[in-house]
């Protein structure tokens, strides 16, 4: 999958006007790249489009228009884009209330070495977690990690002709699973595989 570039992207102004409709569409594609892992933990599968929107949006937001600061927002986010024989997530930790949010994270350091995903028949895949920089510090960890599961050229191959695909934690504060992925979910994600 190819890196964005400047060429991708719209002008404030174009963004402007065409951001309820490219919004629609970003949001009806994330619909089959979401997997929750029991009740307070998320993946959420980035590619091209996702990362285009997150771009964009963060433009709009900080009203970015010189080449410069352009070129870092594409350098921050293009990294999340899957190079072809792998994955690419953001995992979430979610709880809406405060304390017990605060609470679990202190329980789920190194939860992001936890997290895995498994081609049928292959082992499981553990995430490479937060290549950027460290998120587990102080006896609690992040609520929000970047993740990276890398394939073999078999898994990629057993992907693309229709191999389930599961995900999972199990994290000695957390442990749960989804096998296997909704097949509208797997399809997304084979998508991303070269």
């Amino acid at each position: 999958m190819s890196k964005l570039s400047r060429d991708d992207l719209m002008s404030l102004e174009t963004y402007a006007a065409e951001r309820a409709e490219f919004r629609a569409k970003v949001l009806a594609h994330k619909k089959n790249r979401k997997v929750m892992i029991g009740e307070h933990c998320t993946l959420y599968f980035e590619d091209r489009l996702t990362i285009q929107y997150q771009i964009q949006e963060m433009l709009r937001i900080e009203k970015i228009f010189e080449a410069d600061g352009i070129t870092e927002e594409l350098d921050a986010y293009n990294p999340l884009i899957p190079d072809g024989s792998n994955l690419k997530a953001t995992f979430m930790i979610e709880y809406t209330d405060v304390a017990e949010r605060q609470a679990a994270l202190e329980k789920m350091v190194r939860i992001e070495d936890k997290v895995w995903l498994q081609v049928v028949d292959f082992d499981r895949v553990y995430a490479i977690a937060d290549e950027d920089m460290d998120r587990s510090e102080d006896g609690k960890t992040s609520a929000v990690h970047f993740m990276r599961f890398e394939f073999s050229a078999e898994m990629v191959k057993a992907v693309k002709q229709g191999a389930a695909i599961s995900a999972g934690i199990e994290h000695s504060a957390y442990t749960a699973s989804v096998e296997p992925l909704l097949q509208a979910v797997r399809d997304s994600l084979a998508a991303d595989l070269e």
